[in-house]
């Protein structure tokens, strides 16, 4: 069975969807890996030891897609690409299904079973697969290091001759993935964190890691099956802006990483909240690859607000392209692993598995996911 890579055209983008070693352990399992010429450069990783794992390097991007039984990717591929894909071929990739409708269908249309990685169940089988959060967690990590570089602050508490300074305050909204990693992250540099999410089940998680959790009551919220927030009534929404408002005037630094799965990222920090702010402080919008939480964020810009900065730069784990790359590819490769059988070499995709039915969007020219289908009246 051939396993094809094709490498990431998106504009910035320096993740690879498979490194060297992963690149090897698919190959140990008896697979055939081809992989575009220059797949990993951005990340740092050379044809040489593609080529050292076993793979086997092209040039020829056509080709490549369409000689794939496999092709995994990173990004949703352009959809004239889909028509390069052979019929019966795996496609699997982060799709964006909701709002790539025409997408979906042309996977249908061209016979493919395509798999979307934003799909992955969220369960303890399923965990080593979980993109979302793999990437999600190197987001709150850099959303911290760009705050820093930004503040006109240091972090940390320090004792001086010349006098104490005193720890910056740390805002955090969304306690996700990303909002967990970016406490932990502004916690070992040292600055003082606060932090807020709807779900009130969260509470012990954020003080687990040494940061106050802010309490508003804005009624009955939770959170789905799968873990995410669910979406509030604009009364609800509004309760929780003003309450906010206060605790972000106070902050030096507000990471928001609110995100509602399949749906626009609501606006938290409104230009209230912005103008409640002091010169100086900084305002980092993990969601603004989904719409944004900060009103008037410039997607994948910097830019200043009465002396605030408002940092919405797009794709944050791609700043980290090495272990975002490892990670990523570590999630393909748990994928795979989980369904091949390894006597025949081959991937088996076991329509009745949770796994599958979960993350399968389009099989046999149909769509299948039931997250896509229309609801039955």
């Amino acid at each position: 069975m051939k396993i094809s890579i094709p490498s990431e055209t998106h504009p910035g983008e320096n993740r690879a969807p498979i490194t060297p070693d992963s690149a090897a352990k698919l190959v140990k399992l008896g697979a055939q890996v081809e992989v575009q010429a220059g797949l990993g450069l951005g990340a740092g990783f050379s044809d040489d030891a593609y080529i050292k794992a076993g793979a086997t390097i092209t040039t020829d991007r056509k080709a490549l897609i369409g000689s794939g039984d496999i092709v995994l990717r990173l990004r949703k591929p352009p959809v004239e690409e889909i028509s390069w894909l052979k019929s019966g071929a795996i496609h699997a990739s982060l799709l964006d299904p909701f709002n790539e409708k025409e997408l979906v269908q042309k996977f249908a249309d061209c016979g493919v079973s395509a798999i979307s990685m934003e799909f992955i169940p969220r369960t303890t089988r399923a965990q080593k697969m979980d993109v979302l959060s793999s990437q999600a967690n190197l987001g709150g990590y850099e959303a911290v290091i760009l705050a820093a570089r930004y503040s006109n602050k240091i972090f940390p508490m320090m004792t001086t001759a010349a006098g104490t300074i005193l720890p910056s305050k740390v805002f955090i909204i969304g306690v996700g993935v990303a909002g967990l990693q970016a406490i932990a992250t502004a916690k070992r540099l040292g600055a003082k964190v606060t932090a807020y999410d709807t779900r009130p089940v969260v509470e012990e998680q954020v003080k687990s890691l040494g940061a106050q959790f802010l309490k508003i009551d804005i009624g009955e919220t939770g959170q789905t099956k799968d873990g995410y927030a669910k979406a509030l009534t604009e009364e609800q929404i509004q309760k929780q802006r003003d309450a906010m408002k206060k605790t972000c005037a106070d902050s030096d630094v507000v990471i928001s990483a609110a995100q509602v799965f399949g749906r626009k990222a609501p606006i938290l920090v409104t230009a209230e909240m912005l103008n409640a702010m002091k010169p100086g402080s900084v305002v980092v919008d993990l969601a603004v690859d989904t719409g944004g939480n900060v009103e008037g964020v410039k997607y994948n810009e910097v830019t200043d607000r009465n002396g605030v900065k408002i940092i919405g730069i797009a794709n944050l784990p791609g700043r980290v392209p090495l272990h975002a790359s490892q990670v990523y590819a570590a999630n393909l490769v748990a994928l795979v692993e989980e369904f091949w059988d390894k006597k025949e070499k081959t991937f088996v995709l076991k329509l009745d598995d949770e796994i599958i039915k979960g993350c399968l969007v389009t099989h046999g020219g149909k769509i299948v996911n039931e997250k896509l289908l229309p609801k039955p009246n």
